[in-house]
């Protein structure tokens, strides 16, 4: 029998689940005996209304034997057979495929190979993801920073540390296919059915290697601690990579998916100048901490906001704002409600953050990166020129607020009315951030024109979210690793333009950004290898 999906069910939060399926039944034209299940498959909040919050879920209904639906309105439809399975490829590469890093690009690269029957080569500079996770803990515990293993270098990549979010704005038919394969290696279920998927980074690392494992079983080669310093190539075409231990990996496909923080890499690259690089935009700016309890407040209502059935608010911000006769927009990134502030620098001597949050989003305070996007000519503007233009912007402002900060990655903060006055009289509100706060002048940082469009745009978000701006709410530096800064150009094969076999793919190449783009990404070159085996 047909099953068939229906949508835009709505629920207020004192109606219990079990209502779906009169509602779905009637929607359709029949009664509830007439349906013989019921399933969630995708539930999003809706608290654009104050005071009123309801969730609105998509269902997918079978019927009973012999029953049809009288109707079929325009929001149901039939639900679509699943595509046939893949296959394997028709003949195997004269070399292994070595694919240089373990995020998101690398492993699902790795692991759709692996599933055709190519058998690939997997290397990342840090550790695994276990043992990563001391690393980051005595970062956030001292201040002391393992350049190999951080929140942005190891297996997981930039991801499995800060947030797992599978949110994503793409639409693209393997946004599904990323979800149910972190479900099958052990996320919870729940992210299935979320319209705003979200692991944790208390589980993710452990279905990162669940991943990693079952890619052994399969043939695939893991190499940990294994810094990739410079590729082989002859004759316009890629032939292996240089380790940095002096070794070498010969083969004539290197999908290359290092994350936005590979620097030495992409320094070695613009020094050679065989794979060729362009500068491009990214954004720069602060996190923003609050409590969470004011941010329920503010999204949902104060009569609300308690409610256990409500999961802690989150929030979407973005102005486009007329600064100095420029238009720039300034947006709020990665905002992790329940969450916690964490360094992330990759470089001695430089101070950069982002955010994370639990599995449970149990923390007492929200935040966000609020960031103004920087063009290819602003660059130029602070004096950088150059294909790595962007990655001497970002080190400039690391480099100064690692100073501003006193040191050992305390990181500079303000509260959010004193920066916007000039002044540091009041003392800063509560933190989750380690290793902790130094209380400064956030104006001593960033160029005029950025500063004036970020107080432009909190300014403009109060308005927006009343109470935004409150001495409970403090900016902290500094958020500089929103997106890379470069892009190694490809061509309609993936392949880059200037080294034939070398597939840049992921975030750090400027293809993806988030944990399911980039995962997109590795399955787009691995389908795009597997097209040229078969």
């Amino acid at each position: 029998m047909p099953s068939y999906r229906v949508n835009n069910l709505a629920l207020w939060l004192d109606e219990p689940d079990s209502l779906l399926t009169k509602k779905a039944a009637e929607k359709l034209g029949v009664t509830a005996a007439d349906l013989q299940s019921v399933r969630i498959v995708r539930s999003v909040l809706d608290a654009r209304k104050k005071n009123s919050p309801r969730y609105i879920h998509t269902v997918e209904v079978e019927f009973a034997k012999g029953k049809l639906p009288r109707t079929v309105p325009p929001d149901v439809s039939e639900v679509e057979a699943p595509p046939p399975p893949t296959l394997p490829v028709k003949r195997q590469p004269d070399q292994r495929p070595i694919i240089v890093g373990m995020g998101p690009t690398g492993l699902f690269c790795a692991l759709e190979l692996a599933q055709r029957g190519v058998k690939s080569i997997l290397l990342d500079r840090g550790r695994d993801v276990i043992q990563r996770r001391k690393d980051v803990a005595k970062l956030m515990r001292d201040g002391t920073l393992m350049t190999e293993s951080n929140m942005s270098f190891g297996e997981g990549g930039a991801g499995a540390y800060t947030d797992g979010k599978l949110s994503t704005r793409i639409n693209h038919p393997s946004v599904r296919k990323v979800i149910e394969t972190f479900a099958k290696y052990g996320a919870p279920e729940r992210i299935l059915v979320q319209g705003k998927p979200h692991i944790g980074s208390d589980i993710l690392p452990l279905s990162v290697e669940r991943m990693r494992k079952d890619l052994i079983d399969m043939g695939v080669e893991v190499r940990f601690e294994t810094r990739v310093e410079d590729l082989l190539h002859r004759d316009g075409r890629v032939t292996g990579v240089r380790l940095a231990d002096g070794s070498e990996l010969h083969s004539d496909r290197v999908i290359l998916a290092p994350g936005n923080s590979a620097r030495e890499l992409f320094e070695r690259f613009a020094t050679d100048g065989h794979v060729f690089i362009e500068p491009k935009p990214f954004a720069l700016g602060f996190r923003a901490e609050h409590p969470q309890p004011l941010i329920n407040a503010i999204q949902y209502g104060e009569k609300v906001a308690g409610d256990a059935k409500l999961p802690p608010a989150d929030y979407k911000l973005a102005e486009n704002l007329s600064v100095d006769g420029d238009v720039r927009g300034v947006f709020s990134f990665c905002m992790c409600p329940g969450g916690i502030v964490v360094p992330t620098p990759t470089e001695d001597g430089m101070q950069c953050t982002n955010g994370m949050s639990n599995s449970h989003r149990n923390s007492k305070y929200a935040n966000a990166g609020i960031v103004v996007s920087v063009s290819v000519e602003d660059y130029a503007r602070e004096g950088f020129t150059g294909p790595l233009a962007g990655i001497a912007f970002q080190r400039h402002w690391e480099t100064k607020a690692y100073e501003l900060g006193g040191g050992k990655f305390h990181a500079p903060a303000q509260s959010i009315p004193d920066y916007l006055a000039g002044r540091t009289q009041k003392e800063l509100g509560g933190t989750t951030y380690r290793p902790g706060l130094s209380r400064v002048d956030l104006n001593l940082l960033f160029p005029a024109w950025l500063t004036s469009s970020l107080k432009q745009a909190l300014r403009a978000f109060d308005r927006r979210m009343k109470g935004f701006i409150t001495e409970e709410g403090t900016l902290i530096g500094i958020e500089a690793r929103t997106s890379t800064p470069l892009r190694i150009t490809r061509d309609e094969q993936l392949q880059s333009v200037s080294m034939k076999g070398l597939y840049p793919g992921g975030e750090g190449a400027g293809y993806a950004g988030g944990i399911v783009s980039s995962g997109i990404d590795g399955l787009r070159i691995a389908e795009q290898i597997c097209a040229e085996l078969s």
